[in-house]
């Protein structure tokens, strides 16, 4: 192997595909990356075995080769150049990566290539795209409510389902569940759901923030993976195991109907949020929220949130109603819950529906059907 390349391309691509190098593993050569040439370009892979990343980076290849060396070593080295031409040669004989950029050089030791998981390739499949942008708040929404621990591995996936001109993402981990719709660039004939680890999709949507082109999604459900493809300025392909078993029947966990829905801005009731986890950190992380419709229609009612610790001490907020149908409605949220969803639909208004303190209360954007989240409430005195 014989190429040159610009150190900015290089350390970008090393950046892409380190977040799928095994952080500590029982196969140590998923530590490192993996480097070849491919259609007079530089390929960087990585895997850990659960998801596997490779890219492409521009070079003036002379001679071809593939090898692997450490990826911390090699990422830290080549951040550490000057922003110049990098020189990259392998001797062969001796799996010996030497590297110079200006006067600074390095020698690097490989490892076997053919020691290293075989990157998986998903040729064929339902073929669907959507609008990166789309995808990517679709991803915001959702991912974070997935479960983190492994007592139930379908809980920590995110359901992707393709059908029509329409693609859902839900999580869920038994305390709330999130769902977004959304539209794909084109229709597909086939209905198709399956259950992506949530670390994968958070990965796709980091790679996604400066994207404009199309985002492509294979879907390979007989070998059990799935395929992101990100096109534009660089290449980035994602390919990540898919989980195994069954998601809840998540339609059924919807309320169909509430007694009491306020409408507030947004920033007003995530300020006043905030406030009360302060007080509620060290109260069972317990916010109540008590809605107080206007009286005689003279104003439109508010809502009083409110957190209190026996040892530290207490809070209450008052945030103004846009409107309120139904009649009083008291509820308590874990503020953590109630935080990541308030934080998640970033602006504008948002709705909370409720029905009784024991049941689920529900917070809907107020600008779009497409998104729903549904957070089991905390049992309080009131």
């Amino acid at each position: 192997m014989k190429l040159s390349c610009l150190q900015e391309n290089l350390s970008r691509g090393l950046g892409i595909v380190g977040r799928a190098v095994a952080s500590r593993s029982t196969l140590p050569i998923t530590q490192n990356v993996l480097i070849s040439t491919d259609q007079s370009m530089l390929k960087l892979s990585a895997t850990n075995l659960e998801i596997a990343m490779t890219t492409w980076v521009g070079a003036m290849v002379e001679e071809e080769g593939t090898i692997t060396v450490p990826a911390r070593l090699l990422t830290e080295f080549v951040n550490s150049l000057p922003s110049e031409r990098i020189d990259i040669e392998l001797e062969q004989a001796s799996g010996v990566l030497k590297l110079s950029c200006g006067q600074n050089k390095a020698n690097i030791h490989g490892a076997d290539p053919s020691e290293f998981p075989p990157i998986p390739t998903v040729e064929d499949g339902i073929v669907a795209s959507i609008d990166p942008a789309v995808f990517r708040s679709a991803i915001n929404r959702v991912a974070f409510a997935a479960a983190t621990e492994e007592s139930r591995p379908v809980l920590t996936g995110v359901e992707l389902k393709l059908g029509g001109d329409k693609f859902s993402l839900a999580a869920a981990d038994g305390f709330r569940l999130a769902v977004q719709h959304g539209a794909l660039n084109a229709p597909i004939d086939t209905e198709m759901k399956v259950i992506v680890p949530a670390r994968t999709l958070n990965e796709i949507g980091r790679l996604l923030n400066d994207q404009e082109e199309p985002v492509e999604i294979v879907m390979s459900p007989a070998k059990g993976q799935v395929l992101f493809r990100i096109t534009g300025s660089q290449t980035i392909e994602t390919v990540s195991q898919l989980l195994q078993g069954s998601f809840p029947n998540y339609e059924q966990l919807i309320p169909q109907s509430y007694e009491t829905r306020a409408i507030f801005d947004l920033p007003a009731l995530l300020r006043a949020a905030r406030t009360a986890a302060i007080f509620a950190r060290d109260g069972s992380n317990i916010i109540r929220l008590h809605v107080v419709p206007g009286e005689n229609g003279d104003s439109p009612g508010k809502v009083i949130i409110s957190a209190k610790s026996e040892e530290v001490g207490d809070n209450e907020d008052e945030v103004v109603a846009d409107s309120i149908e139904g009649g009083e409605g008291k509820i308590a949220f874990n503020s953590r819950y109630l935080l990541d969803v308030l934080q998640v639909l970033e602006r504008g208004k948002v709705a909370l529906e409720t029905t009784t303190s024991s049941s689920p209360g529900v917070f809907k954007p107020t600008d779009s059907e497409d998104y729903i989240h549904v957070v089991m409430p905390m049992f309080v005195q009131w």
